[in-house]
């Protein structure tokens, strides 16, 4: 039986600090999986803003909001062509979550699996706060605010898309209450009450383009 064998990492060593080592790994094309928890702030250092912070969160190095967008870094992996990524958030779609994971398991070269993941900086304002991660990465997905995808090139070499977005048509009515609903979102209209709106309506307009660029991908053809 083949032995399951995964490098796990937070989004600070797999976005920011540590990219270069995880780039040269997924570039070896070797067959390796890489399970990146993705909290969106370096947890375990006292909540620093990284690269994958989103426009306006609240953070160490960004006390007024951040003003830089979110790095894709799934899409930049599958732009390789021979890696198998995917986006998951276990709250969200448990079924698509297990699919990635096998998926990963199976392909036969580089695998990267993203998944969201509540972290106490964020400052859950629902009610058991922590103990709801759960039912929070549900409500980031419905919003629009976390897509779930999957890269599988497997689907390349068979002539067919290899980009799927498993997540439904965003209600994007559900994002700035989501935003609000985490005081690292809230505080910002105390600390940067003139930016507030302009910081919130960024983020949307951010996670929007980031999902039709992901519309975008499941329409190519690959029959050619």
């Amino acid at each position: 039986m083949k032995r399951s064998q995964w490098i796990i990492g937070g989004d600070g060593a797999s976005y920011d600090i540590g990219y270069g080592g995880l780039d040269h790994v997924i570039g070896s094309g070797e067959d390796v999986n890489i399970f990146v928890i993705d909290t969106e702030v370096y947890s375990n250092t006292g909540g620093q803003a990284s690269k994958a912070t989103p426009i306006g969160a609240i953070a160490q190095f960004a006390a007024n909001g951040k003003r830089v967008g979110k790095k894709d870094l799934g899409l930049m992996q599958a732009t390789y062509g021979n890696v198998y990524v995917a986006q998951v958030a276990m709250g969200a779609d448990q079924s698509q979550c297990l699919k990635a994971f096998r998926e990963a398991e199976a392909w036969n070269g580089p695998s990267l699996v993203i998944a969201y993941a509540p972290c106490i900086n964020h400052g859950l304002k629902a009610k058991g706060g922590m103990g709801k991660s759960q039912a929070e990465e549900a409500k980031a997905v419905e919003c629009g605010y976390w897509h779930l995808w999957r890269y599988n090139p497997a689907l390349a070499e068979e002539g067919k898309t290899p980009f799927q977005l498993d997540s439904k048509e965003p209600q994007w009515d559900k994002f700035q209450d989501f935003l609000e609903g985490e005081v690292r979102f809230l505080s910002l209209k105390k600390a940067a009450p003139e930016a507030a709106q302009e910081l919130y309506d960024a983020c949307k307009a951010a996670a929007q383009r980031r999902y039709q660029t992901y519309v975008r991908k499941t329409q190519e053809d690959w029959s050619k």
